[in-house]
């Protein structure tokens, strides 16, 4: 099969073709030309699958063959991002595609300065692509019109619920018109994002694409255990210092961490710079530039958020919007019966901290373990049932494994109040 099968015009076609597009992904085949038809859609289909240009593509051939439905400067295509990084290259791939059209685009991202912005939103916009934060705040201060909106796309709609921007989405969604063509993408189409597509889509078709099998992905997973923070440089400097490594990605906990660690490593030697959340967008362009250049001649080192960190407080998110968690006041243990998912936060006295979250994983009731930084050292997931209430839990597992210098139950069940401290 070819884009020509699709129903895509001469004109994109072209510009396909010339920019050596051939055979259309899973995902393309299957939505564009559903999206033309003007059906609601609902994509299950993972990153990297080609579901920018199987939005983009019937979006670009509505602006250039359907005139508006409506008078006024607003934009009549919204796509909504979980990130800056991803509106931006969204809105780089509409100019790409729409070469041969005159095309006027609005990315608006927080990071950004406000006046281009504004002064993109001063003229007529065919299209604007946005993260919900910064589009929900143009909104408050009146300075965009979404009643022209003729298609809205959200893409990786679970990475925006899992960033908390539920809120910020139904805003939005509530001022655009109710005839418009909802295209929602997402790695997943179960949980709040089901409900989610519920609200916003009207007889919605449901494509699912099988994510793609990987093959010799050609990738060493080593675990290194520290004593002590001194003990944790040295490894990661002979790790750094390994002849055949040519760029590395640290994670740390903290923004911080990152700016430490990068000027640390630049102390001794390395090419690094730091990429997180508070630096400013040109700092952030320049280090994934300079990683993507291979430009730092020695080692390239970019210190991001830990992973574990975002993975926990992603999911304590995730629970309170499907309305199963809420944090609150002191209450007793034994008020707590029946099935309850519970976060429990662990204090060590102890740096193995992956060793000591091995021990926990095999208690009973514990589903997972995540190691964190800050108030805890450890927050497991643990699952009460009628044989194992919360004070079991504390008194017959957590007491098993030594050097624990507090526990406490921070995340209950909704209905239920949550900080329940027990001290070892």
């Amino acid at each position: 099969m070819s884009f020509s099968t699709l129903g895509l015009n001469s004109s994109l076609l072209e510009t396909l073709t010339a920019l050596g597009y051939r055979t259309p992904t899973p995902v393309q085949r299957a939505a564009i030309p559903a999206a033309l038809a003007g059906t609601d859609l609902l994509v299950s289909s993972q990153t990297g699958s080609g579901k920018t240009a199987a939005f983009l593509l019937p979006a670009l051939q509505r602006l250039a063959t359907v005139a508006p439905t409506g008078r006024g400067a607003g934009p009549r295509i919204l796509v909504l991002a979980p990130t800056r990084e991803l509106a931006l290259q969204v809105d780089k791939a509409a100019h790409t595609y729409g070469d041969g059209q005159r095309l006027r685009t609005a990315c608006l991202v927080g990071g950004m300065p406000y006046g281009l912005q504004l002064k993109q939103l001063g003229k007529p916009v065919d299209i604007v692509i946005a993260t919900p934060g910064r589009l929900k705040d143009h909104l408050d201060r009146g300075r965009v019109d979404l009643a022209r909106v003729e298609v809205l796309v959200l893409d990786e709609a679970d990475r925006m619920l899992d960033m908390g921007f539920v809120e910020d989405i139904e805003a939005i969604v509530a001022r655009t018109p109710a005839t418009r063509q909802t295209l929602l993408f997402s790695a997943t189409l179960d949980g709040v994002v089901g409900r989610l597509a519920q609200r916003v889509t009207r007889a919605a078709q449901r494509i699912d694409i099988a994510a793609s099998a990987v093959h010799d992905a050609k990738i060493d997973q080593r675990a290194l255990f520290a004593d002590d923070l001194p003990h944790k440089t040295r490894l990661l400097d002979a790790l750094l210092r390994d002849t055949g490594l040519r760029q590395a990605l640290v994670f740390t906990a903290t923004k911080q961490s990152a700016e430490d660690l990068s000027g640390a490593l630049r102390e001794q030697g390395f090419s690094a710079g730091a990429l997180h959340g508070d630096m400013r967008q040109r700092e952030r362009n320049l280090t994934l530039q300079h990683l993507r250049d291979g430009r730092k001649s020695f080692k390239e080192i970019a210190a991001a958020l830990s992973v574990a960190e975002n993975t926990v407080r992603a999911r304590v998110n995730q629970l309170t919007r499907e309305g199963v968690l809420e944090v609150s006041g002191l209450v007793d243990p034994e008020q707590i019966p029946g099935h309850r998912l519970v976060l429990v936060g662990i204090k060590l006295n102890s740096m193995h901290l992956v060793r000591k979250g091995e021990e926990f994983s095999r208690l009973r009731g514990v589903v997972s373990v995540c190691v964190v930084t800050g108030r805890y050292d450890l927050i497991l997931t643990v699952l009460l049932n009628e044989e194992l209430d919360l004070l079991k839990f504390y008194t017959e597992e957590v007491a098993r494994v030594s050097e624990v210098r507090s526990a406490e139950t921070f995340v209950v069940y909704k209905g239920y109040n949550a900080r329940v401290p027990y001290v070892l």
